[in-house]
């Protein structure tokens, strides 16, 4: 599932996310949500969110709801 529907996105979740700093590779971080920080229902390009770790980018993959 792609992360780009707010309402799959939710706290606890395993996602994959593109760091900023990753966004010209492509190099895909796991991690679980500890924040959604997209106000709006979709985004093109990814809901952005935080991690449990403190890092923020945006959900490419989804793995569990």
């Amino acid at each position: 599932m792609n992360g780009q529907n707010r309402k799959d996105v939710i706290p606890g979740i395993a996602v994959d996310i593109v760091l900023k700093k990753d966004q010209k590779t492509g190099k895909l971080t796991r991690g679980i949500v500890k924040d959604v920080l997209t106000n709006s229902a979709t985004h093109p390009h990814g809901i952005k969110v935080r991690l449990t770790d403190g890092q923020i980018g945006r959900v490419k993959e989804i793995h569990s709801k």
